[in-house]
């Protein structure tokens, strides 16, 4: 099939990857325009529009899908069989949707109707859910409420952060959304229309990310890891605030909610049903760093000022 993908960060590039490498044709990307990033605040091209110039791909970047003019009419005359879209980030308009024959599909990271929106992989985990996917679906004028073409499951690891699972997910995903392009072509998908009701995962915001030490610590837990590598897990010291990678509950302890305690390897922060152990710790200005070097560079008098809120 003639496909135009969609899509912009890393994950999306993923399925890019797989579908140049497919029996499909992509004739052409569609992204999101380039970013200013770094201290220079230089502009940088989105990983999809560095794959696609590398393949000598077409590349379209509206900076609106709604307000450009041109964009439907380029999209046209690709005449493209279906539009594949991961991690776009730009709304489509409902006079859009029938451009492509097998319409707009997307490839979502969670098992829909389950965490629709901007943020499946994160809700997933603070959730404590123990099974998320990825669905591919037929875009609609809805919020992730379209036909469903196919699902994967896959287990959520203890341990696992945001950004491992989306790398985990992108990866099994680009197979999925192949998989996906492959029934289309062939006449074989079969359509399934999703059930009204669905569970929504917002976008997040900096302040989703604050370590509350008056919750559980198994809360805690998922908290950090949902929000591991970005915005990244952060908590108050007065006035100074401190990045957070995962903690281990340690299932015992008495500190108070945000005491901490200092041992020879270790470093204990209480929580509401007992204490967890910090991993990585970031102080302001500094490099994030194991929290027992970080303990060892403070003094006696400092540690029993160390009281996180």
């Amino acid at each position: 099939m003639r496909l135009v993908f969609a899509g912009t960060p890393e994950p999306a590039a993923a399925a890019l990857q797989r579908l140049i490498a497919s029996d499909h044709e992509v004739v052409a990307v569609l992204t999101r325009p380039d970013a200013r990033k770094g201290r220079g605040r230089t502009l940088h091209p989105s990983p999809v529009k560095a794959l696609a110039l590398e393949h000598g791909i077409e590349v379209l970047t509206p900076e609106s899908l709604t307000q450009d003019g041109s964009i439907q009419g380029q999209l046209e005359a690709l005449e493209p069989d279906a539009i594949p879209v991961v991690a776009y980030g730009n709304l489509i308009p409902a006079d859009m949707l029938d451009i492509p024959r097998h319409g707009w599909v997307n490839l979502h990271f969670s098992l829909l109707p389950q965490w629709r929106g901007a943020a499946p992989v994160q809700a997933a985990i603070a959730n404590g859910d123990e099974v998320t996917g990825a669905t591919t679906f037929r875009i609609n004028e809805g919020l992730d409420t379209g036909d469903i073409v196919d699902t994967l499951e896959t287990r959520i690891g203890p341990a696992e952060t945001s950004g491992e699972l989306l790398e985990r997910l992108a990866k099994d995903g680009a197979d999925l959304l192949v998989r996906t392009m492959d029934a289309l072509d062939a006449g074989t998908a079969a359509l399934k229309p999703q059930p009204e009701e669905g569970t929504y995962a917002h976008k997040i915001n900096p302040a989703d990310a604050r370590v509350a030490w008056s919750r559980p610590a198994a809360e805690i837990d998922r908290t950090i890891r949902a929000h591991t590598p970005a915005p990244g897990a952060w908590t108050m010291r007065g006035e100074d605030r401190f990045k957070l990678g995962p903690v281990t509950p340690t299932g015992e302890g008495s500190l108070a909610p945000g005491a901490t305690a200092f041992g020879k390897n270790e470093v204990l922060v209480g929580t509401a049903d007992g204490d967890v152990r910090l991993g990585r710790i970031q102080p302001p200005g500094k490099k994030m760093m194991n929290a027992a070097d970080w303990a060892r560079g403070l003094s006696p008098e400092a540690k029993e000022e160390v009281i996180f809120e």
